[in-house]
């Protein structure tokens, strides 16, 4: 297939209506050469040839394994271990006052997991501060199937554990395959299983976890949704988290005006009240 049709205006903005329908991402006009690429993709892979017909064909899709596809495609997976490093610190810091007072039970939720670092570095700094790890379990969500079905192996290059001291790889990772700059690490069982992933759209309150949770990190997500939708998903987690529990937010993200019954304790850190 020699490329295919550009992307008219009207075509963009049906699909930037079913994105936003379905995932709450709010895709602005500047956006469209975005969008355009990254469907393009999509569309040599399935040899359509025009954006119109690939619209049509993600609608009159009865199993909505496309549209999965499509958000996929549409949804940006940037991620590292120990990215925005400081959350893990307070992360651990609150995590020992709260053992020493006596808690035992933790319930923690990762709201973007994508392909694993995240919850698995906050796996990690739980199991380097508390003695006692038989009920710590952390909650690992994303809208992208692919995404979650990589973060569910935790498998890794080893380029991608460049930010983590050669004695955490040997304790936590077991090699897993690979020569040379080609290594493959997987993330020890004891690791893992803390850790269940499962499938949530962010846009669509109320989840089914119970709470009260401990901490809920939703880091450089709610940068791709307009003021409604974040919103409703800041209501939803301040009602899931315990009272005196921690949100963290990715450092480019501004919640002002957003955040009444959360006070912030310093940049990109809140606690409900």
């Amino acid at each position: 297939m020699n490329g295919h049709a550009s992307l008219d205006g009207k075509t963009f903005q049906q699909f930037a209506d079913l994105i936003y329908q379905e995932a709450g991402i709010h895709l602005a006009e500047h956006k469209q050469s975005l969008v355009s690429a990254r469907l393009g993709k999509r569309m040599r892979k399935l040899r359509i040839n025009d954006y119109g017909e690939y619209y049509r064909y993600v609608q009159n899709d009865a199993t909505r394994a496309e549209l999965s596809q499509l958000l996929d495609a549409i949804s940006t997976n940037v991620t590292f271990f120990y990215r925005e490093a400081d959350h893990f610190e307070v992360l651990s810091s609150v995590a020992k006052q709260w053992a020493q007072a006596g808690q035992s039970r933790f319930r923690l939720w990762c709201a973007a997991a994508s392909t694993g670092e995240e919850p698995y570095t906050i796996a990690l700094t739980l199991a380097e501060t508390l003695s006692d790890l038989r009920d710590v379990k952390i909650l690992a969500t994303d809208i992208s199937t692919s995404v979650l079905e990589s973060a569910r192996k935790g498998e890794y290059e080893v380029k991608k554990l460049e930010k983590i001291s050669r004695n955490r790889i040997s304790q936590y990772f077991t090699p897993a395959g690979g020569r040379g700059s080609d290594r493959v690490y997987r993330v020890k069982d004891h690791i893992k299983n803390m850790i269940t992933f499962s499938w949530l759209n962010l846009s669509a309150p109320p989840f089914p976890m119970r709470g009260p949770l401990d901490v809920i990190f939703c880091r450089n997500v709610m940068i791709y949704f307009d003021n409604a939708v974040r919103q409703r998903l800041l209501d939803e987690m301040h009602r899931l988290l315990k009272p005196g529990g921690y949100l963290m937010v990715g450092h480019a993200e501004s919640l002002s005006g957003l955040t009444g019954g959360f006070r912030n304790v310093r940049p990109s850190v809140y606690v409900k009240q």
